[in-house]
């Protein structure tokens, strides 16, 4: 039977569908069946070590690498070794068609799988009439397996020979050209899956970020951490200065928000006993877009009893440095046209100091700070002269940090809850990790006074509108902070941000393998 929808005014699905038609002809189910004890192509292409030339007095020998420059040396390897034969493993593999070469009684098929690339070698004669048959009803972008033996061809290439090919499943869409590939970044955003079937390195970039996770898991695992799921929504918007979403409950006709931060849910859970904590999980802000930011990401919040902000910036150190290992990679990773030095230790900067290099302003004169402000053009009515001062440092500073870099010791009157230094009140126990420009990390000596937190929550929610995130004092944090909080080391990582350089991704959208879009336009 013919699936063939109405209209269809498209050459090449109706050239697709016809294929189609003859499968099933041939008794063949176009959408495939259970296909077991498939190999990888990845771990195949490792049994390539596997495969001799047995010679006719029976002598075995181990083939020749070949060189890329020189096609035809193995050919004549081949022989010079006079009679005799290549044999090799039997193998099932089965994947995307990436290629298809006819050259009459042979055809020659690139198949992927998400471990790598391998090309069939297919012979009318050695598959036979019947399945010849159903060989040519395959198009690009099909899903086939193959049983056969992994041999290589008279010029060294790496195939299996087919003794049998499977038809596992029909695609009606015709793929992107070869050459050119899907290169529109909002389509290959839209249309994700296409960009991973058939563009090169996207597959591979999205399981690294996969490594990356699993990595920052096992070594918080193996530091004693527990990972917990938090709730994702929230009855008040804390943990962080952001506008959230907000939605509506039904049953309780409650307005609540999608969680802006994953903070305050796991402090709760320190002053219950649980002393190393994190999770790592999706927040939601209600902002911008650009190459660094989504409405959607994804943190990690990480919590130690009895640490301090030191106590995180060795874990960050770590966490960033087992994640590169993970993916098999060195120390110096390029970005862009740039190379990053992951190379432990990283180095450790104060605010201030690096607030004076970068715009030869005393970081303790607030006139002065006002005036450089006015003179990049930033709005300095009504605002605390800290929050003049970060504004500069975002401005002037903080594109120039290479880094890795940990700054620390921010002023403490912008981190409402940060512990303050006992030396100097003025300073918070906070820092943020930079990277290119880019704060990948953000970290504290959590405050644990709840005297002190009420009164701060108080200072900072004075005068802010209602719509904004923190608008309203989240009474039951405080209360829990009264039955006693250990002294804590805090830390949140951007894991996107992180994914990106780690990747060589120049935007936090092709790390995230479905950011927010606009809705697609329709015809009509």
């Amino acid at each position: 039977m013919n699936h063939q929808p109405e209209n269809s005014d498209s050459a090449l699905e109706q050239a697709r569908r016809q294929k189609m038609a003859k499968l099933e002809e041939l008794g063949v189910d176009p959408w495939g069946s259970r296909f077991d004890d498939r190999t990888l192509i990845g771990d195949i292409r490792e049994q390539e070590s596997q495969i001799v030339y047995r010679k006719e007095d029976g002598e075995a020998l181990p083939l020749p690498l070949v060189d890329p420059e020189e096609p035809h040396g193995f050919r004549q390897w081949l022989a010079d070794q006079g009679a005799g034969e290549m044999v090799g493993p039997q193998v099932r593999a089965a994947g995307r068609v990436m290629l298809h070469r006819n050259k009459g009684k042979l055809q020659f098929i690139d198949i992927k799988d998400w471990t790598g690339k391998i090309q069939l070698f297919i012979g009318r004669k050695q598959v036979g009439e019947e399945n010849w048959e159903l060989i040519n009803c395959i198009d690009l972008g099909d899903l086939i397996g193959v049983d056969g033996e992994l041999r290589r061809t008279k010029t060294g290439e790496l195939s299996i020979f087919a003794s049998k090919v499977h038809f596992l499943c029909k695609s009606l869409e015709q793929p992107p050209a070869k050459h050119q590939g899907l290169v529109d970044a909002e389509l290959r955003q839209r249309q994700r899956y296409v960009d991973l079937a058939y563009n090169e390195g996207v597959l591979e970039r999205f399981l690294d970020r996969i490594k990356v996770v699993q990595s920052i898991r096992q070594t918080l695992a193996d530091h004693g951490f527990v990972e917990i799921e938090g709730p994702t929504l929230h009855s008040i918007a804390g943990g962080a200065a952001a506008r959230p979403f907000t939605t509506h409950h039904n049953a309780l006709d409650l307005d609540l928000f999608m969680r802006i931060a994953l903070e305050l849910h796991l402090k709760r859970l320190m002053v219950g006993g649980m002393e190393r904590v994190f999770e790592l999980g999706r927040v939601y802000r209600n902002e911008g877009i650009s190459p660094r930011h989504n409405p959607e990401f994804t943190m990690l919040e990480v919590y130690q009893a009895y640490g301090n902000y030191e106590s995180m910036m060795d874990l960050t150190e770590q966490l960033i440095v087992d994640a590169i290992r993970q993916l098999g990679k060195g120390d110096q990773l390029d970005w862009g046209d740039k190379t990053i030095d992951f190379t432990p230790p990283f180095a450790r900067r104060t605010y201030n100091d690096l607030f004076a290099e970068n715009t030869g302003v005393d970081p303790n004169d607030p006139d002065a700070i006002r005036s450089l402000a006015e003179s990049l053009g930033l709005d300095t009515s009504g605002k605390h002269p800290d929050v003049v001062k970060n504004e500069v440092f975002e401005e002037k500073v903080e594109d120039r940090l290479v880094g890795p870099v940990f700054v620390t010791d921010y002023p403490a009157s912008i981190c409402p809850l940060t512990k303050r230094k006992r030396e100097n009140p003025e300073i918070a126990e906070r820092f943020e990790l930079f990277i290119q420009g880019m704060e990948l990390a953000n970290a504290y000596t959590e405050l644990n006074d709840p005297d002190l937190q009420e009164k701060l929550f108080r200072t900072q929610l004075e005068g802010m509108p209602e719509e904004d995130s923190m608008a309203r004092m989240d009474n039951d944090f405080v209360r829990a902070l009264r039955h006693g909080m250990p002294p804590a080391g805090g830390l949140g990582v951007g894991i996107d941000r992180l994914v990106m350089l780690l990747t060589n991704s120049q935007t936090i959208r092709d790390v995230i393998l479905f950011p927010l879009l606009r809705p697609e336009a329709t015809e009509g």
